[in-house]
């Protein structure tokens, strides 16, 4: 299959060279362009690992947050989200000729949200997991394509739960969609409603969704220039 990645760090390039492993084919990239924390953007070493990962390849990358629909090769049979922090929006999405999934590290329709791991530590959950999902216009609300739990080890962190467990977990899951999907395989099975939980980020502003700015009753903005302009 022809992949196109949207992500951050560690995560996002092993589940690409999970992909390239086996045999499918990575078209386009996009990321953030520097690591959390770094401002040189002319320092190789302050970029984003998905960023710093294409660029020997001669993949294409994008700035995730100008990602666009144009962006998107025209041979794309899937569009992946890896720890995408940027909202890919309906233009985007119908680029991609199978299917757009992404990975969330929670049971959904519980722990909805950006800090879904640091939710599940707060709240004591003794069991997590992970869940790989069809996005819509609905945040973390898609219908589940494949989804495993975790026992929640004692003295567990977000940050020791998340690279132990769940990353892992979600370079699994992922795979295995994209396999399914090249086999003909779609499972979408939908969210139920009556039990999700959508918690607020901790320590980061909203996910930034512009092409809702443009809705009737709504103010315009001068954010960014961007903010007119559906993703």
């Amino acid at each position: 299959m022809n992949i196109f990645i949207s992500g951050r760090g560690a995560f996002a390039v092993q589940v690409a060279e999970a992909l390239d492993d086996a045999g499918h084919t990575l078209l386009g990239a996009a990321s953030p362009a520097l690591r959390k924390g770094r401002t040189d953007d002319t320092d190789p070493m302050a970029w984003d690992r998905v960023r710093a990962w294409a660029f020997p390849r001669d993949i294409p990358w994008t700035e995730a947050s100008e990602l666009r629909e144009h962006h998107i090769p025209e041979k794309a049979d899937i569009i992946v989200a890896a720890h995408s922090h940027a909202f890919i929006g309906r233009r985007t999405r119908a680029r991609a000729g199978v299917a757009v999934i992404g990975y969330h590290p929670s049971l959904l329709p519980l722990h909805r949200g950006r800090d879904a791991i640091r939710w599940a530590i707060r709240d004591g959950d003794k069991v997590t997991g992970g869940s790989v999902y069809h996005l819509t216009e609905r945040t973390d609300g898609g219908p589940v394509a494949a989804q495993e739990h975790v026992i929640v080890p004692p003295d567990s962190t977000a940050e020791s739960l998340w690279r132990e467990h769940l990353a892992p977990l979600g370079v699994r899951l992922l795979l295995r969609v994209v396999n399914d999907l090249a086999n003909d395989v779609r499972i979408e099975v939908p969210q139920d409603e009556k039990l999700a939980t959508w918690e607020p980020s901790m320590d980061s502003a909203p996910l930034y969704k512009p092409e809702l700015i443009a809705l009737p009753g709504n103010h315009a903005s001068t954010a960014d220039k961007w903010a007119l302009i559906e993703r």
